[in-house]
């Protein structure tokens, strides 16, 4: 990916809801798996493989791409004590199938998932019924559901469905901040683009993009919801809007 101008702002504002990390919040990191030995990262709680015919291997979970791994950097930063699961869904390419994706998601609801990061998602409208389906037992589930809403000017699957934390990117949103946005069916939230930084490594070579803003956010939303279970994605999102700045 091709980093924008102009450059992310400073990162030395401190995080919105302060005192909390996130502590005792189930996240499923719908991705490429994770490196448990990255500094970023550690031990995690957990994980499945989705494989390439649907085949699910427990704790088979190990990042061949480093993208899972840094996406789920970027939500630890914001929450380190919430409790991390990594769904392995990209193999050998950032590719997959919808059948692979819902099963993906299926099992991060059936494991009582608190947030489900999902950084990609589907341009196919020929989807849109199954995944609106899926959110749907998502949100009955208690399952905040978060997503990209477009990815280079197409509508992406799940992420543009009611129901879902639907997220856009905004490179000049500092990394430590979202913004709240009113539109139909409910808020939009935007954040950065940028991962967490790596010493030694200058941030336009790092990986970059809608995927992080929505790893931004998903940090944002589990130190949110700490301290309060069974609250709707639109309640979430209502509180989001009202600390949002602070």
């Amino acid at each position: 990916m091709t980093s924008p101008s102009p450059p992310n702002p400073e990162e030395d504002l401190p995080l919105p809801f302060p005192g909390r990390t996130g502590r005792g919040v189930r996240i499923a990191v719908i991705d490429s798996g994770v490196n448990e030995r990255h500094p970023h990262i550690g031990r995690i709680a957990g994980g499945v493989s989705i494989g390439p015919n649907g085949e699910i291997e427990e704790d088979a979970y190990v990042d061949m791409l480093g993208h899972g791994t840094a996406v789920m950097a970027a939500i630890l930063e914001k929450a380190p004590e919430a409790e991390y699961f990594a769904v392995k869904l990209f193999q050998n390419s950032l590719r997959s199938t919808a059948d692979r994706l819902i099963q993906a998601l299926e099992w991060a609801i059936d494991n009582r998932m608190r947030v489900i990061n999902l950084s990609l998602g589907t341009h196919n409208p020929a989807h849109a019924e199954r995944f609106a389906a899926t959110a749907e037992r998502a949100a009955q589930q208690g399952v905040l559901l978060v997503s990209a809403r477009e990815s280079g000017g197409e509508p992406c699957w799940p992420g543009c469905l009611p129901g879902v934390v639907r997220v856009d990117l905004d490179w000049e949103c500092n990394r430590n901040r979202y913004r709240c946005e009113e539109a139909a069916g409910g808020f939009r939230v935007f954040a950065s683009g940028y991962p967490r930084s790596l010493p030694g490594m200058p941030r336009e070579r790092n990986l970059n993009g809608i995927s992080f803003a929505v790893a931004n956010m998903s940090g944002f939303v589990a130190r949110a919801c700490q301290d309060l279970p069974g609250q709707s994605t639109d309640a979430i999102l209502k509180i989001l809007a009202v600390h949002e700045g602070e």
